[in-house]
C-alpha cells in the first residue's frame, strides 16, 4: 500500500507544480465548483498509477490542481464508493495520496437524503458527527506509521474550528445551513421506510453512502475535516416517494452555487 501511495504521488508531483494546502471531494451533483477554480492543471484518476476510476456516471473522474480565492487547492471531481465493488482501501486511497501532496484541510461535499423533519430538499447540512454503518473500515489491515495513529481518536472528526467558520461564512451570506449528524449506509439501493425510521431514531440527520470512510482516513492522518451534506431527498416514512439519479443529480445542482460559495470562503 505504501509504494502504491508514493508511486501515485510521485506520478501526480511530476504533472504539476502546485502545492495544494486544501484538498477538496466534490459529491454526486457537486461538480462545479471547478469552475470557480483557475484551473492550472488536470489529470484524469485512469492515468494515475493505482488509483480507482469512477464508475458512476455524475463523476467525472479527474485531479484539478489550481487555485480558489488565490490559494492553491486540489480537488477531486468525482469520489469512489465502496458499493462500487472498490475496498474501503481502495476508496480512500486518494485521500492518504492528497496528505503525501501536502494538503493539511480536507472539504468534502456529498448528497443525502434528509431525516430531521426541519430539513428540506436543496438544503445543506453542515456535518457535525456521523454514525458508521458500513462493513468495513479503511482502517482494517497492515498499518503503516506514515498513516498515522493505528487507533485514531474519533471524539471530534468534524473539525470544531472549520466548522465554526462555516456557520459564520453561512450567517454572512445568508445560507441556511443545518448542522447535524450524517449516517453512511453501503448502498446502493435507497433505504426502505422501516430503515429510515431506524436510522432517525439511532439519531441520524441525513444519510448516504460515501463521506465517512474518507474522514476516517483523513482523521488519522491528522488533517483537519469540513463536511457538508446536500440535501437531495426526504426520507419521512410516511410521505415517502419514489427518487430518481436524476432528481437527486438536479436537487444537488439547484444548491451547489451556495456550496461553492461556502468552500470557496473556507479555503
Amino acid at each position: 500500500m505504501l509504494n502504491k501511495i508514493n508511486e501515485a504521488t510521485n506520478y501526480i508531483l511530476s504533472k504539476t507544480a502546485i502545492k495544494p494546502e486544501t484538498g477538496i471531494i466534490l459529491g454526486t451533483g457537486l461538480g462545479a465548483l471547478v469552475n470557480d477554480c483557475e484551473v492550472v492543471n488536470t489529470i484524469n484518476y485512469e492515468d494515475i498509477p493505482h488509483f480507482p476510476i469512477s464508475t458512476v456516471e455524475s463523476h467525472k473522474g479527474k485531479l484539478i490542481f489550481g487555485y480558489l480565492n488565490k490559494k492553491p487547492v486540489v480537488i477531486m471531481q468525482g469520489r469512489f464508493h465502496y458499493y462500487e465493488g472498490y475496498s474501503m482501501q481502495e476508496v480512500t486511497f486518494p485521500v492518504r495520496v492528497l496528505k503525501f501532496l501536502g494538503i493539511n484541510k480536507l472539504l468534502i461535499s456529498n448528497a443525502a437524503g434528509g431525516l430531521n423533519r426541519n430539513y428540506q430538499v436543496s438544503e445543506l447540512m453542515l456535518i457535525n458527527d456521523h454514525i458508521n454503518l458500513l462493513p468495513e473500515s479503511p482502517l482494517r489491515g497492515k498499518h503503516y506509521r506514515e498513516f498515522g495513529d493505528r487507533f485514531p481518536d474519533m471524539c471530534e472528526p468534524y473539525n470544531k474550528t472549520l466548522r465554526e467558520k462555516a456557520l459564520n461564512i453561512a450567517t454572512q451570506n445568508n445560507i441556511k445551513l443545518h448542522e447535524g449528524c450524517y449516517a453512511s449506509v453501503q448502498g446502493p439501493a435507497l433505504e426502505t421506510k422501516a430503515e429510515y425510521k431506524m436510522l432517525s431514531i439511532m439519531g441520524a440527520d441525513a444519510v448516504g453512502m460515501s463521506t465517512v470512510p474518507e474522514v476516517l482516513v483523513a482523521v488519522q492522518m491528522k488533517l483537519a475535516v469540513c463536511a457538508i451534506s446536500v440535501i437531495t431527498d426526504l426520507g419521512f416514512p410516511e410521505t415517502l416517494k419514489p427518487v430518481s439519479l436524476e432528481k437527486i443529480i438536479a436537487a444537488a445542482n439547484k444548491a451547489e452555487p451556495q456550496l461553492s460559495k461556502l468552500f470557496m470562503e473556507l479555503v
